[in-house]
Protein backbone atom coordinates (compact mmCIF):
# COMPACT_ATOMS: atom_id res chain seq x y z
CA UNK A 1 0.00 0.00 0.00
CA UNK A 2 2.84 2.39 0.90
CA UNK A 3 4.67 1.61 -2.34
CA UNK A 4 1.46 2.16 -4.29
CA UNK A 5 0.99 5.57 -2.66
CA UNK A 6 4.58 6.58 -3.35
CA UNK A 7 4.18 5.50 -6.97
CA UNK A 8 1.14 7.73 -7.44
CA UNK A 9 2.84 10.63 -5.65
CA UNK A 10 5.81 10.30 -7.97
CA UNK A 11 3.50 10.23 -10.98
CA UNK A 12 1.69 13.33 -9.72
CA UNK A 13 4.95 15.24 -9.19
CA UNK A 14 6.17 14.21 -12.63
CA UNK A 15 2.91 15.38 -14.21
CA UNK A 16 3.14 18.75 -12.46
CA UNK A 17 6.77 19.18 -13.56
CA UNK A 18 5.96 18.36 -17.18
CA UNK A 19 2.98 20.72 -17.08
CA UNK A 20 5.19 23.58 -15.90
CA UNK A 21 7.70 22.93 -18.66
CA UNK A 22 4.88 22.64 -21.19
CA UNK A 23 3.65 26.10 -20.15
CA UNK A 24 7.20 27.42 -20.42
CA UNK A 25 7.48 25.99 -23.93
CA UNK A 26 4.10 27.25 -25.16
CA UNK A 27 3.84 30.58 -23.32
CA UNK A 28 7.32 31.56 -22.06
CA UNK A 29 6.22 35.17 -21.60
CA UNK A 30 3.92 34.12 -18.76
CA UNK A 31 6.88 32.95 -16.68
CA UNK A 32 9.66 35.27 -17.83
CA UNK A 33 9.07 38.82 -19.02
CA UNK A 34 12.72 39.75 -19.67
CA UNK A 35 14.17 39.56 -23.18
CA UNK A 36 16.33 36.40 -23.27
CA UNK A 37 18.79 37.86 -25.79
CA UNK A 38 19.06 41.39 -24.36
CA UNK A 39 22.58 42.18 -23.16
CA UNK A 40 23.50 44.36 -20.21
CA UNK A 41 27.22 45.02 -19.87
CA UNK A 42 26.66 46.52 -16.44
CA UNK A 43 25.38 43.17 -15.15
CA UNK A 44 27.99 40.73 -16.48
CA UNK A 45 28.44 37.45 -14.57
CA UNK A 46 26.26 38.44 -11.64
CA UNK A 47 25.34 35.58 -9.25
CA UNK A 48 21.69 34.71 -8.52
CA UNK A 49 19.89 37.59 -6.81
CA UNK A 50 16.44 39.11 -6.39
CA UNK A 51 16.89 41.02 -9.65
CA UNK A 52 18.25 38.05 -11.60
CA UNK A 53 16.91 34.83 -10.06
CA UNK A 54 19.47 32.58 -11.77
CA UNK A 55 22.16 35.21 -12.30
CA UNK A 56 23.53 36.54 -15.58
CA UNK A 57 25.97 35.23 -18.17
CA UNK A 58 29.12 36.66 -19.76
CA UNK A 59 27.05 39.13 -21.79
CA UNK A 60 24.82 40.22 -18.94
CA UNK A 61 21.79 38.27 -20.20
CA UNK A 62 19.23 37.11 -17.65
CA UNK A 63 19.70 33.36 -17.22
CA UNK A 64 16.22 32.75 -15.83
CA UNK A 65 14.66 34.23 -18.95
CA UNK A 66 17.02 32.26 -21.18
CA UNK A 67 16.15 29.07 -19.31
CA UNK A 68 12.41 29.60 -19.75
CA UNK A 69 12.63 30.67 -23.38
CA UNK A 70 15.07 27.84 -24.07
CA UNK A 71 12.47 25.26 -23.05
CA UNK A 72 10.66 25.36 -26.40
CA UNK A 73 13.60 24.58 -28.73
CA UNK A 74 14.96 21.98 -26.32
CA UNK A 75 11.66 20.12 -25.99
CA UNK A 76 10.80 20.51 -29.68
CA UNK A 77 14.04 18.78 -30.64
CA UNK A 78 13.64 16.05 -28.00
CA UNK A 79 9.96 15.32 -28.57
CA UNK A 80 10.03 15.98 -32.32
CA UNK A 81 12.92 13.58 -32.82
CA UNK A 82 10.99 10.97 -30.82
CA UNK A 83 8.02 11.39 -33.16
CA UNK A 84 10.25 11.13 -36.25
CA UNK A 85 11.94 8.00 -34.91
CA UNK A 86 8.60 6.46 -33.94
CA UNK A 87 7.04 7.10 -37.35
CA UNK A 88 10.06 5.86 -39.29
CA UNK A 89 10.42 2.84 -37.02
CA UNK A 90 6.71 2.10 -37.32
CA UNK A 91 6.88 2.00 -41.11
CA UNK A 92 9.89 -0.30 -41.08
CA UNK A 93 8.63 -2.50 -38.24
CA UNK A 94 5.12 -2.95 -39.59
CA UNK A 95 6.34 -3.76 -43.09
CA UNK A 96 8.74 -6.32 -41.64
CA UNK A 97 6.10 -7.72 -39.28
CA UNK A 98 3.35 -8.37 -41.81
CA UNK A 99 5.25 -8.38 -45.09
CA UNK A 100 6.76 -11.26 -47.09
CA UNK A 101 9.88 -13.02 -45.82
CA UNK A 102 12.20 -11.23 -48.26
CA UNK A 103 10.92 -7.82 -47.07
CA UNK A 104 11.29 -8.81 -43.42
CA UNK A 105 14.82 -10.14 -43.90
CA UNK A 106 16.00 -7.07 -45.82
CA UNK A 107 14.53 -4.53 -43.41
CA UNK A 108 15.70 -6.37 -40.30
CA UNK A 109 19.26 -6.64 -41.60
CA UNK A 110 19.27 -2.89 -42.22
CA UNK A 111 17.85 -2.40 -38.74
CA UNK A 112 20.60 -4.57 -37.25
CA UNK A 113 23.19 -2.35 -38.94
CA UNK A 114 21.55 0.70 -37.38
CA UNK A 115 21.44 -0.93 -33.95
CA UNK A 116 25.18 -1.63 -34.18
CA UNK A 117 25.79 2.10 -33.70
CA UNK A 118 25.00 4.09 -30.54
CA UNK A 119 22.17 6.55 -31.19
CA UNK A 120 24.34 9.64 -30.75
CA UNK A 121 27.00 8.26 -33.13
CA UNK A 122 24.38 7.45 -35.74
CA UNK A 123 22.98 10.95 -35.29
CA UNK A 124 26.46 12.40 -35.82
CA UNK A 125 26.81 10.40 -39.03
CA UNK A 126 23.50 11.81 -40.27
CA UNK A 127 24.58 15.33 -39.30
CA UNK A 128 27.78 14.84 -41.28
CA UNK A 129 25.54 14.51 -44.34
CA UNK A 130 22.82 17.05 -43.47
CA UNK A 131 24.98 19.64 -41.74
CA UNK A 132 24.32 21.45 -38.43
CA UNK A 133 21.07 23.17 -37.52
CA UNK A 134 18.09 22.68 -35.23
CA UNK A 135 15.91 20.86 -37.79
CA UNK A 136 18.81 18.68 -38.90
CA UNK A 137 19.55 17.72 -35.28
CA UNK A 138 15.88 16.77 -34.85
CA UNK A 139 15.96 14.60 -37.97
CA UNK A 140 19.33 13.08 -37.09
CA UNK A 141 18.24 12.00 -33.62
CA UNK A 142 14.97 10.66 -35.03
CA UNK A 143 16.79 8.58 -37.64
CA UNK A 144 19.23 7.38 -35.01
CA UNK A 145 16.42 6.16 -32.74
CA UNK A 146 14.33 4.55 -35.50
CA UNK A 147 16.04 1.10 -35.49
CA UNK A 148 15.06 0.49 -31.85
CA UNK A 149 11.43 1.27 -32.57
CA UNK A 150 11.49 -0.82 -35.74
CA UNK A 151 12.78 -3.87 -33.90
CA UNK A 152 10.14 -3.64 -31.15
CA UNK A 153 7.25 -2.87 -33.51
CA UNK A 154 8.23 -5.73 -35.80
CA UNK A 155 8.20 -8.18 -32.87
CA UNK A 156 4.84 -6.90 -31.61
CA UNK A 157 3.27 -6.87 -35.08
CA UNK A 158 4.51 -10.40 -35.81
CA UNK A 159 3.10 -11.67 -32.50
CA UNK A 160 -0.31 -10.12 -33.11
CA UNK A 161 -0.42 -11.03 -36.80
CA UNK A 162 0.22 -14.72 -36.09
CA UNK A 163 -2.16 -14.91 -33.12
CA UNK A 164 -5.21 -17.17 -33.21
CA UNK A 165 -7.86 -14.44 -33.14
CA UNK A 166 -6.27 -12.62 -36.10
CA UNK A 167 -6.07 -15.85 -38.09
CA UNK A 168 -9.71 -16.51 -37.21
CA UNK A 169 -10.71 -13.04 -38.39
CA UNK A 170 -8.96 -13.63 -41.71
CA UNK A 171 -10.54 -17.07 -41.96
CA UNK A 172 -14.01 -15.58 -41.51
CA UNK A 173 -13.40 -13.35 -44.52
CA UNK A 174 -12.37 -10.08 -42.86
CA UNK A 175 -10.26 -8.07 -45.31
CA UNK A 176 -6.51 -8.05 -44.46
CA UNK A 177 -6.44 -4.24 -44.46
CA UNK A 178 -9.29 -4.16 -41.95
CA UNK A 179 -7.51 -6.77 -39.83
CA UNK A 180 -4.34 -4.69 -39.95
CA UNK A 181 -5.94 -1.45 -38.77
CA UNK A 182 -8.41 -2.99 -36.33
CA UNK A 183 -6.21 -5.60 -34.64
CA UNK A 184 -2.53 -5.45 -35.59
CA UNK A 185 -1.88 -1.72 -35.40
CA UNK A 186 -3.56 -0.94 -32.03
CA UNK A 187 -2.17 -4.01 -30.26
CA UNK A 188 1.36 -3.53 -31.59
CA UNK A 189 1.73 0.02 -30.31
CA UNK A 190 1.11 -0.38 -26.56
CA UNK A 191 4.70 -1.22 -25.49
CA UNK A 192 6.05 1.13 -28.18
CA UNK A 193 4.38 4.15 -26.59
CA UNK A 194 6.05 3.26 -23.29
CA UNK A 195 9.42 3.10 -25.02
CA UNK A 196 8.73 6.41 -26.79
CA UNK A 197 7.93 8.16 -23.50
CA UNK A 198 11.15 6.99 -21.88
CA UNK A 199 13.20 7.57 -25.04
CA UNK A 200 11.98 11.17 -25.24
CA UNK A 201 14.11 11.92 -22.19
CA UNK A 202 17.11 10.24 -23.78
CA UNK A 203 16.59 12.25 -26.96
CA UNK A 204 16.52 15.49 -24.96
CA UNK A 205 19.91 14.55 -23.50
CA UNK A 206 21.29 13.68 -26.96
CA UNK A 207 19.91 16.94 -28.37
CA UNK A 208 21.59 18.91 -25.59
CA UNK A 209 24.83 17.02 -26.22
CA UNK A 210 24.76 17.79 -29.94
CA UNK A 211 24.00 21.45 -29.25
CA UNK A 212 26.86 21.43 -26.74
CA UNK A 213 29.14 20.23 -29.57
CA UNK A 214 27.93 23.03 -31.83
CA UNK A 215 25.58 21.11 -34.13
CA UNK A 216 22.30 22.56 -32.86
CA UNK A 217 20.97 26.06 -32.30
CA UNK A 218 23.28 28.95 -33.08
CA UNK A 219 23.96 31.82 -30.64
CA UNK A 220 22.26 33.89 -29.33
CA UNK A 221 19.31 31.45 -29.41
CA UNK A 222 18.33 30.38 -25.87
CA UNK A 223 18.64 26.57 -25.79
CA UNK A 224 19.68 24.31 -22.93
CA UNK A 225 22.51 22.48 -24.67
CA UNK A 226 23.92 25.72 -26.05
CA UNK A 227 23.66 27.26 -22.57
CA UNK A 228 25.75 24.41 -21.18
CA UNK A 229 28.35 24.99 -23.88
CA UNK A 230 28.48 28.71 -23.10
CA UNK A 231 28.87 28.05 -19.38
CA UNK A 232 31.70 25.51 -19.60
CA UNK A 233 34.37 28.23 -19.79
CA UNK A 234 33.07 29.93 -16.65
CA UNK A 235 32.53 26.94 -14.34
CA UNK A 236 35.13 28.09 -11.80
CA UNK A 237 34.05 31.73 -11.65
CA UNK A 238 30.36 31.63 -12.67
CA UNK A 239 29.05 28.15 -11.92
CA UNK A 240 25.42 29.31 -12.13
CA UNK A 241 25.56 29.65 -15.94
CA UNK A 242 25.70 25.90 -16.55
CA UNK A 243 23.81 24.86 -13.42
CA UNK A 244 20.30 25.95 -14.45
CA UNK A 245 20.13 24.23 -17.87
CA UNK A 246 21.79 21.13 -16.42
CA UNK A 247 19.19 20.88 -13.66
CA UNK A 248 16.36 21.55 -16.15
CA UNK A 249 17.50 18.72 -18.42
CA UNK A 250 17.83 16.36 -15.46
CA UNK A 251 14.40 17.19 -14.05
CA UNK A 252 12.61 16.79 -17.40
CA UNK A 253 14.33 13.49 -18.13
CA UNK A 254 13.46 12.10 -14.69
CA UNK A 255 9.84 13.23 -15.05
CA UNK A 256 9.50 11.59 -18.47
CA UNK A 257 11.06 8.40 -17.13
CA UNK A 258 8.60 8.31 -14.21
CA UNK A 259 5.68 8.73 -16.63
CA UNK A 260 7.09 6.02 -18.88
CA UNK A 261 7.51 3.61 -15.98
CA UNK A 262 3.94 4.35 -14.87
CA UNK A 263 2.63 3.52 -18.35
CA UNK A 264 4.73 0.37 -18.33
CA UNK A 265 3.23 -0.77 -15.02
CA UNK A 266 -0.26 0.02 -16.27
CA UNK A 267 0.33 -2.02 -19.41
CA UNK A 268 1.76 -4.92 -17.42
CA UNK A 269 -1.25 -4.83 -15.08
CA UNK A 270 -3.64 -5.22 -18.00
CA UNK A 271 -1.75 -8.13 -19.55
Amino acid sequence: MLGHTRHHRGMLVAAVVLTVFAVAALWPGLLAAADPVATDYNAILQPPSAEHLLGTDQLGRDLYSRLIHGTRPSLVIGLGSTLVGLMLGAVIGLLAGVGPRIVETTLMRLTDIGLAFPEILLALLVLAVLGPGTINVLLAIGIGSAPGYARLIRAQARTVYTSLYVRSAVGFGLHPIVVFFRHVLPNAFGPVLVLATISAGTNIIIAAGLSFLGFGAAPPTPEWGLALAEGRNFVQHAWWIALAPGVAITVVVIALTVVGKHLESQLAGRS
